[in-house]
């Protein structure tokens, strides 16, 4: 099986760490980077707002980590755009992600919501599954994507652009741990946001993707059908533990992400012994 090839490689997307603090990628959206950059972050985490230009609202998805910096540079964006918060929206509940959430609603004055009210907190309000949501003279629909954690959302846009949190990156594939993510459900949420055929996706981490959102998630889902078939074919000699799979299938990636591939490997195991194409084997496991 050939590995699949990325058609972000031949756009012309910023090189890490030169993405801009602030961006507009359309007039619906405003995304301000957070400064807390890392192997799993790439730049840092992108906090999006979004607001009809004019109305004077904006609402806040991923605010991000509660840092002082991040929370001026998105209240100068509010400035520029002349825009109060009106909501704060969470796509998961992932610290990167969500630690703000009720910090700056408390000092926004205004709602939080998401999948669980572990997220939303106390008068929170809990977002259903296609529910469209009226604000800030737009309207955000509410898009199930779990599968990276089992209460991962993501939100249309009336533009037809889609914030997806985790869901997609902007650069490389979203890690799917095990026991917290799901890979059978990650890959529904992937044909669903397909389906959406979004103009555009804002990825909680990395640049936008607005050349061919549906190219990127194909290369998504034929990346986890390469990566199963890799694990598959190295089964072919034997049981092997989830280490000595990700020797073999991760070879050629540098060792520093090995822990975060076995955790990959470990749900995409997961979801081979649910279809009852491998099983357990002690530490192990073996094709059935």
């Amino acid at each position: 099986m050939t590995a699949p090839v990325d058609p972000r490689t031949s756009w012309a997307l910023p090189a890490p760490g030169t993405m801009a603090p602030v961006a507009d990628p359309e007039p619906l959206v405003t995304r301000v980077l957070a400064p807390n950059p890392s192997p799993m972050t790439l730049d840092g985490t992108n906090t999006h707002l979004v607001g009809e230009p004019g109305s004077g609202q904006a609402v806040v998805v991923d605010p991000g980590p509660d840092d002082p910096r991040h929370l001026a540079a998105v209240e100068a964006a509010l400035a520029a755009r002349d825009a109060r918060v009106v909501a704060v929206l969470v796509t998961h509940h992932h610290a990167d992600h969500a630690e703000a959430a009720l910090p700056w609603g408390r000092h926004f004055g205004a709602p939080v919501a998401a999948a669980t009210g572990e997220v939303a907190g106390p008068g929170g309000r809990l977002l259903r599954a296609g529910e469209r949501l009226q604000l800030a003279g737009t309207t955000l629909d509410v898009v199930p994507t779990p599968g990276h954690t089992a209460d991962h959302l993501a939100f249309r846009l009336a533009s037809g652009a889609v914030l997806v949190g985790d869901h997609v990156l902007g650069r490389g594939t979203s890690v799917v741990t095990h026991p917290e993510g799901d890979v059978l459900v990650y890959l529904e949420s992937l044909r669903r946001v397909h389906d959406l055929g979004p103009s555009a996706l804002y990825c909680g981490h990395g640049p936008e993707l607005t050349t061919d959102s549906g190219a990127v998630l194909r290369f998504y889902l034929a990346h986890r059908a390469y990566r199963e078939q890799q694990l598959l074919d190295a089964l072919t000699e034997g049981p092997r533990t989830v280490e000595e799979l990700v020797a073999v299938v991760y070879a050629a990636v540098p060792q520093a992400v090995w822990p975060a591939a076995a955790q990959s490997t470990r749900a995409t195991l997961a979801k081979l012994v649910t279809e009852g194409r491998v099983e357990p084997d002690g530490d192990r496991v073996r094709l059935s």
